[in-house]
């Protein structure tokens, strides 16, 4: 019976493993400019379309019944993915299906917005490794790109045109007058919801603001769900990409709270710019399953106490000592996994989770620098090391 039972624990996180690894994508050279490139240009019927996995963000819970709600049915969302460049500009295209059509209203606190975001590893003298999924890590910046649906709304453009930024209702005028105030706030206003940041950490996240990166980003909705581009130069000063570009994609759904921290992303994923000279190692860390025995890995997860601090599945008790583990497989990477083991303070967040307990802190500030709490395991074996990774790559959502 223990034989059949490993038996199937073993098909169990084999299955799960199978979804593990994105696939690499190819941007396609083409000689047109890319640079304004829409949805609907004939450019994309060149594009080789991948499927790419986004899983739920489930590290911390919100303070937010509803959203916590949200969060534990949410599942794991499968978009196409493909890419162009015309060796001097990269364009994206991500689709993901969403019936409803969720915009930034600009009037309410309650209504959320569909958005997608795709993140760039930044300029470093060291490429390896990838940073911080999200938000980046100290030493290793990404920069996010990020888009939201918009529709037009009473208040334009942020540029102090006082006279247009009231309510209709509230100007006082009718008629023909009305109409032209309607046509005035129509010519102002600012439908495309299009921002960069930079960041370097967590709390670091910072808006580019002065123009130094050029992009051109869109949403187009359609019954199947959204279709979102974007296309911005392969260097500038915040990034220098060749070769082997890696990418993090993630979408918002609105009518789900979809907001922040709530949302689907996926992992690196590696694009390979088609007449460049491929990141060998890059695109097999990305592409290809993690290496090791899960079944192994679980085994020795349980026996060096990960559930002590981690949630490691929707079954396990909540624990408030560390962030839940119970979709990192689908967002984080074996290499960035094996570097929180042998060197938990190599990424420490800031700011302890409000809802643990005083006592219990997951890091310590030692000669000005945050040290993890958290076990350095740098005395495991490779063998042991790398088997718990693969099993931590099979934690993640079912795929809808």
């Amino acid at each position: 019976m223990k034989k059949l039972l490993t038996t199937i624990l073993s098909l169990g996180l084999a299955a799960s493993a199978a979804l593990a690894a994105n696939p690499a994508i190819t941007a396609v050279k083409v000689s047109d400019s890319l640079d304004m490139i829409k949805a609907d240009s004939d450019l994309w019927s060149k594009a080789k379309f991948e499927t790419v996995v986004l899983y739920p963000q489930t590290a911390i819970e919100f303070n937010d019944k509803k959203a916590n709600a949200y969060v534990a049915n949410m599942k794991g969302k499968k978009a196409q993915v493909a890419a162009l460049h015309d060796g001097k500009n990269i364009a994206i295209m991500v689709k993901w299906a969403d019936k409803t059509k969720d915009v930034e209203q600009c009037m309410s606190s309650d209504v959320y917005t569909d958005g997608f975001a795709v993140q760039f590893a930044g300029a470093t003298k060291k490429a390896e490794p990838l940073p911080y999924i999200g938000m980046g890590s100290a030493g290793r910046p990404v920069v996010v790109h990020l888009q939201k649906a918009t529709a037009k709304v009473y208040e334009p453009n942020g540029n102090k045109d006082v006279a247009t930024q009231i309510n209709r209702q509230q100007t006082g005028v009718f008629g023909q007058e009305l109409a032209e105030y309607d046509a005035k706030v129509a010519s102002l206003a600012k439908t495309d919801y299009e921002k960069v940041f930079v960041a370097e950490g967590f709390r670091s996240t910072t808006e580019i603001k002065d123009n130094s990166v050029k992009s051109n980003g869109a949403m187009v909705h359609s019954p199947a769900g959204w279709s979102g581009t974007l296309s911005r130069p392969l260097k500038d000063e915040y990034v220098n990409l060749s070769g082997t570009v890696p990418v993090a994609i993630a979408v918002w759904d609105g009518s789900t709270m979809g907001r922040n921290g709530l949302k689907n992303l996926s992992s690196w994923v590696a694009i390979n710019l088609e007449g460049q000279k491929a990141n060998t190692a890059m695109v097999a860390d990305l592409s290809t399953d993690a290496k090791g025995d899960a079944a192994k890995g679980k085994e020795a997860a349980m026996t060096n106490g990960c559930t002590g601090c981690h949630q490691m599945s929707a079954e396990d008790a909540q624990s408030l000592l560390g962030p839940s583990l119970k979709n990192v497989g689908g967002y984080a990477t074996a290499a960035y996994l094996r570097e929180s083991i042998l060197k938990p303070s190599a990424v420490v967040v800031p700011g302890y989770n409000r809802n643990a307990h005083a006592n219990t802190p997951w890091y310590n500030i030692e000669k000005g620098k945050r040290v993890s709490t958290m076990t350095d395991f740098s005395f495991l074996d490779k063998a042991t090391v790398d088997d718990i990774v693969a099993y931590l790559k099979t934690l993640k959502s079912e795929v809808e």
